[in-house]
């Protein structure tokens, strides 16, 4: 009977509270206030106490619809019915959930299996959206995290947020641990981990001595304060910005010009705007832009936060590259000795890129340094060569290239004298910066006026004996012939006229740079290869391998075998310069560059070819140096085909070579390498 009462009240209580229930989910406010009154009369009459505090903050008008089970009007046995459904139902779906999750947790065991963690976490995190208890998800996840790259970037970067940077470089470090290869990605990640606590310091310290009271930290708010006044003539903003400039070259002075609004004050600043957008362009306006982009310099000088916020700036980002071409010189001097700062460090370097124009901004150093009057061309090359430096830089070009680059270097290349002669050799090694992206090597390489313009230089430097622009310019060439293209053959037979006169200079360096272009251009030409072996190459070359460096050795042996596959009149000369063959077989037994090896085993097959030059090495150790190459373990393969086919020539021609291959076994090692010659 106590159960029944029990039952009873339990009743009651379910009613008086669906009751209040659907009071407070009326879209009248006053029943729901009402409703809530009663509520917590009732609550502070029951037997036990309450625990729950009840958010009377808001009222959802629109909950999502649940099955009701509200006994009001139901006998005790038909509401227990209710419930057992409704358990029943729970249970169902519970079976359906676990199937989903069990399956999701089969798909990121394989996964895990297969060294893919960040895809077997996916799978272990939709199993517990499915299903949150159950407990294998959780344990299998937490294992796959421990070998999941993405999951310690993420930490890493919560870390970082968090302030706690010792343990964010951990997560970073543990990226290279797992996989060496994403070494590149970690050091950035543990650059911004750096960069980001350097600021926290900065901001601390400054603030500390602003605390203090020292009179320097007190100045740079006060100044900013005068600064922000409207209305006043330049030479006012003048005065400021230079005083200003001597409380800020700290590390300081630079963070509480930024914690006190400063770049926000400078660049909102009606007349500051106005010069800097070249509205007014009297002395005074152009005097104040120095000043300001002065004061952005030493600002943001070895200071990655202000170097970012100053980059947030529209106005300065317009002005910083349209000064690049100002007709002030001091004000250009100013313009390009920020953009130098920005271009001197990896970061800040893509804090630019990410924030300017590039086009236009190349665009505009290329037209400074085909201006030398001002001066000022040696810094725009150098801006140019460092941000060429960045993957970036060089991708936001290729679309560009032609208009920012290709026509105004070639017009450069075109109108060499006195004025401009000094600088092509740094021009010309930033173009080859440039050129270290395949597309962009690729635009140049078939582009006929950048042709046209090398064989300028190559005549006017030959005229009139400037000889600085020659090596950086065969180095560029020697990189753009690397690719195969109809333009390069075009212009083989003169390119390659230039060079057999070079080839008669004293400069060593000039000399094996030459040789170089030789042994590339070459190749894309047979007609150019006619040419220079009627220039007496064979013999320049042959002369060259008596006492040469690795890289001109190189060079000569790879241009020689081009010559000699392509001519018989080249094999014929190469064997009447050496009848024995003493230098190739001097680069076959001493060389450990295995492209020399190759190129030497491949120029002498081609001479094998003549009667009576197999003849001529009997008595030699040519037999054993073949054999040693076709047997070796060599990374390229063309060296042991090269050497196996020059030995089966060898053997083929001169019989009497066969006994010495006998005693050294080689029958079996030519056995061996069949497969290689056929």
């Amino acid at each position: 009977m106590e159960k029944l009462e029990d039952f009873e009240s339990f009743l009651k209580n379910v009613d008086k509270i669906s009751e209040l229930v659907k009071d407070l989910k009326s879209s009248d406010v006053k029943i729901q206030e009402k409703a809530m009154e009663e509520a917590d009369c009732y609550i502070a009459t029951m037997d036990e106490p309450c625990r729950t505090k009840v958010n009377k903050t808001s009222i959802n008008t629109n909950p999502p619809l649940q099955p009701s089970i509200s006994p009001q009007n139901e006998s005790p046995e038909s509401f227990m019915k209710i419930m057992e459904r409704d358990a029943e139902d729970r249970r169902k779906k519970r079976i359906v959930k676990e199937k989903k999750a069990t399956a999701l947790k089969d798909k990121g065991n394989k996964a895990y299996a297969q060294e893919d963690y960040e895809t077997a976490v996916k799978y272990y995190s939709d199993g517990l959206d499915e299903l949150r208890d159950m407990q294998p998800l959780y344990t299998n996840r937490a294992q796959c995290n421990e070998r999941c790259i993405k999951a310690y970037v993420h930490m890493g970067k919560a870390y970082m947020k968090l302030k706690n940077y010792n343990e964010s470089r951990h997560c970073f470090e543990k990226i290279v641990e797992i996989e060496p290869g994403r070494e590149t990605m970690a050091k950035e990640y543990l650059t911004q981990v750096d960069l980001e606590e350097e600021r926290e310091n900065q901001e601390m310290n400054a603030w500390q001595e602003f605390d203090k009271g020292e009179a320097k930290a007190r100045t740079v708010p006060q100044l900013l304060e005068k600064l922000s006044r409207p209305g006043q003539m330049p030479l006012f903003y003048c005065g400021g910005l230079e005083i200003l400039l001597q409380a800020v070259t700290g590390c300081t002075g630079q963070t509480l010009f930024r914690l006190n609004n400063g770049f926000s004050i400078i660049s909102s600043n009606d007349m500051v705007r106005s010069c800097l957008l070249q509205k007014t362009k009297d002395p005074d306006s152009q005097e104040l832009c120095v000043s300001v982009l002065k004061l952005w310099r030493v600002i943001c000088c070895g200071n990655d936060e202000n170097q970012k916020m100053l980059m947030k700036c529209p106005v300065t980002r317009q002005a910083t590259i349209h000064f690049v071409t100002s007709e002030h010189v001091a004000v250009q001097k100013e313009c390009l000795a920020l953009l130098l700062m920005y271009s001197q460090t990896p970061h800040s370097r893509r804090s630019a890129i990410d924030s300017l124009n590039v086009h236009m901004l190349v665009r505009n150093l290329m037209v400074c340094i085909s201006q030398p009057k001002q001066q000022q061309e040696n810094t725009a090359v150098n801006i140019l060569e460092n941000f060429a430096a960045e993957n970036k830089f060089c991708i936001l070009l290729r679309n560009v290239l032609t208009d920012s680059v290709i026509v105004p270097f070639t017009t450069i290349l075109r109108n060499i004298s006195k004025s401009n002669h000094h600088i092509l050799p740094s021009l010309i090694l930033a173009i080859g910066c440039l050129a270290r992206d395949d597309v962009i090597r690729h635009k140049l390489a078939n582009d006929p006026d950048c042709w046209k313009a090398f064989l300028v230089v190559f005549r006017q430097c030959s005229a009139h004996e400037y000889k600085e622009p020659l090596y950086p310019m065969l180095g560029l060439i020697i990189n753009l012939s690397t690719m195969t293209s109809p333009v390069i053959e075009e212009h083989a037979v003169s390119l390659c006229d230039c060079c057999l006169g070079l080839l008669r200079g004293s400069d060593g360096g000039v000399v094996t740079r030459v040789t170089g272009v030789l042994s590339t251009i070459l190749p894309q030409s047979s007609e150019a290869v006619q040419h220079v072996i009627q220039g007496d190459v064979v013999r320049t070359m042959c002369r060259m391998l008596k006492n040469t460096g690795q890289t001109a050795t190189k060079y000569a042996i790879k241009t020689l075998t081009v010559c000699t596959a392509a001519s018989h009149l080249a094999r014929e000369e190469l064997v009447k310069f050496d009848k024995k063959l003493s230098i190739l077989r001097h680069l076959l037994g001493s060389s450990c560059d295995e492209t020399v090896s190759g190129n030497a085993a491949l120029c002498l097959a081609h001479c094998l070819e003549l009667e009576g030059t197999a003849s001529n090495l009997l008595g030699t150790d040519i037999v054993l140096l073949l054999l040693r190459h076709a047997a070796g373990d060599a990374k390229k393969t063309a060296v042991q085909r090269n050497a196996a086919i020059a030995l089966g020539k060898l053997c083929r021609s001169e019989p009497r070579h066969l006994n010495k291959l006998r005693e050294l076994h080689g029958i079996e090692i030519l056995h061996s390498c069949m497969k290689l010659i056929t």
